[in-house]
């Protein structure tokens, strides 16, 4: 079982810094941000950008992998982002990972004044968004005539250092979905129930975690991809509780999360208020006992 935790852009890098560092020395295995203009209910307060606090997170630490969790295409346009993308995977030495997802809709959309599209649009939007990255990311050149995004005769030079591409994430929970990370994901990202309906502690979460992956390995199967080639990784701290109650709850949750098939885990750094609120104590302790177990963080 691999290891991550979530870590919002709200805090000025001079404190930010310390956070991805210690990121790296309790010894996750990635380290992820939210892709957003602004967030829900922080919508009010500080919010910093994603690609630059990446950036600067690639400069403070050597091992750990960065990732976004997730990017969608409400207010990025994908020649642009593998330009981003391509960048990040330099200064990082290889460490970037593409998280990937269609978006809610809400105030990144809004922002722009653009018409909010329905559900199959937003779905269609997606899928050309994820296809026309991937196409950036592994061509020198690069001409789409799409409906959502079209490029004309973009460079992406040198590319990646990871080849061929830098890893994509892709979030699906729906069938649509499904098929399009069977046929684009290295790592497959689920955070149980869709939306934000009520949330279930993480034992009661895993029959339901465990039809979506047979969903993803159906989706596999009918691509004609083997499974296993894709890592599954779920997201825990919203719809799925208790996880970081305490280092004991986490062995649990992570012991039944690995038997239902799972192979990584994110949790999301603690903070003082609403929401992930938590207790930094709590994370020290499964560092020593889970991440490193023996060492001192």
């Amino acid at each position: 079982m691999r290891h991550g935790v979530v870590l919002l852009p709200e805090h000025p890098w001079a404190r930010a810094r310390e956070l991805w560092s210690r990121a790296e020395e309790f010894g996750f295995d990635h380290a992820w941000t939210y892709d957003h203009l602004s967030w829900r209910t922080l919508r009010g307060g500080p919010w910093f950008g994603t690609v630059p606090t990446l950036t600067a997170a690639a400069t403070a630490t050597s091992r750990i992998r960065l990732g976004t969790l997730v990017t969608g295409p409400a207010f990025r346009h994908p020649v642009t982002f593998a330009k981003e993308l391509t960048t990040l995977d330099d200064i990082s030495r290889g460490r970037i990972v593409c998280g990937l997802g269609a978006g809610a809709g809400g105030h990144d959309e809004e922002v722009l004044g653009a018409k909010p599209p329905s559900p199959v649009q937003r779905a269609e939007r997606f899928e050309e968004f994820v296809e026309l990255t991937d196409l950036l990311l592994r061509s020198p050149v690069t001409d789409y005539p799409g409906r959502y995004f079209t490029t004309v005769d973009a460079h992406t030079v040198p590319g990646c250092v990871q080849r061929p591409r830098v890893p994509f994430a892709v979030a699906a929970t729906g069938p649509r979905g499904l098929r399009l990370a069977a046929r684009y994901a290295d790592i497959w990202v689920t955070a149980g129930r869709p939306g934000w309906g009520e949330p279930a502690r993480y034992d009661r979460a895993v029959p339901r975690l465990a039809g979506q992956l047979r969903a993803l390995e159906e989706a596999c199967a009918a691509a004609g991809r083997d499974p296993a080639t894709v890592r599954r990784l779920v997201v825990t701290g919203a719809m799925i509780r208790g996880v970081s109650d305490s280092a004991s709850a986490y062995q649990d949750a992570c012991g039944l999360f690995e038997a239902a098939g799972f192979t990584d885990v994110v949790s999301h750094w603690p903070r003082d208020g609403f929401p992930y609120q938590g207790r930094i104590e709590v994370l020290e302790d499964i560092a020593r006992t889970v991440l490193t177990p023996g060492g001192a963080p």
